[in-house]
């Protein structure tokens, strides 16, 4: 089905979008629709200002990661509800870093990030308190069911699209039709 506002370019059959959305492996978001890290479902969806810091140090407490990781496990880990943009991000690790609570070593062309004596301390004085993206998962919205599960969709279409083989590309195709046709049935009902 041809939706009007949408054109082959935009749906990410041709040139990338006005934005140039399009990822490594030629994968291209329809227009509109957020790139992975830069938030889903507008205003309301994100977590409070300062959080970021917090889930930083909280992840790092588990293993060392590197930036888009850290973007990756708060996304996964809030249901969807809160993906950090990079330009919070890597701000937040330049700061922390500056404040001695951070290292980052040179592993395989990234930086990975653990953290030191005074990050873990830091990370202690805060372990009573639930972590961030717990409070970004949460909402009393009546759609908050629907948001999460659209977050979990988007991050397993992401992954497809960034790493699948050409099967298994085909096949998300498929399914992801199937469920579009489904979801217009839905809107067609009401």
């Amino acid at each position: 089905m041809h939706h009007p506002h949408m054109n082959d370019e935009s749906c990410g059959r041709g040139p990338a979008g006005p934005r140039g959305e399009s990822g490594r492996h030629g994968f291209k978001m329809p227009f509109g629709m957020p790139m992975p890290g830069h938030g889903f479902g507008g205003p309301g969806m994100r977590a409070r200002r300062g959080d970021i810091r917090a889930a930083v140090l909280r992840l790092l407490s588990e293993q060392p990661m590197h930036g888009y990781q850290m973007i990756q496990e708060v996304s996964a880990r809030s249901g969807g509800a809160w993906s950090p943009s990079a330009g919070s991000v890597y701000p937040t690790l330049q700061l922390l870093a500056d404040e001695g609570l951070i290292v980052a070593e040179e592993t395989a062309g990234k930086k990975v990030f653990s953290l030191t004596d005074a990050g873990v301390a830091a990370v202690a004085e805060t372990a009573d308190q639930p972590a961030p993206w717990e409070d970004a998962a949460q909402s009393d919205g009546p759609n908050a069911g629907y948001r999460e599960s659209v977050g979990k969709l988007m991050h397993a279409v992401f992954q497809i699209g960034k790493s699948g083989s050409t099967a298994q590309t085909a096949a998300a195709i498929e399914v992801l039709d199937e469920t579009r046709k489904k979801l217009y049935a839905i809107l067609a009902e009401g």
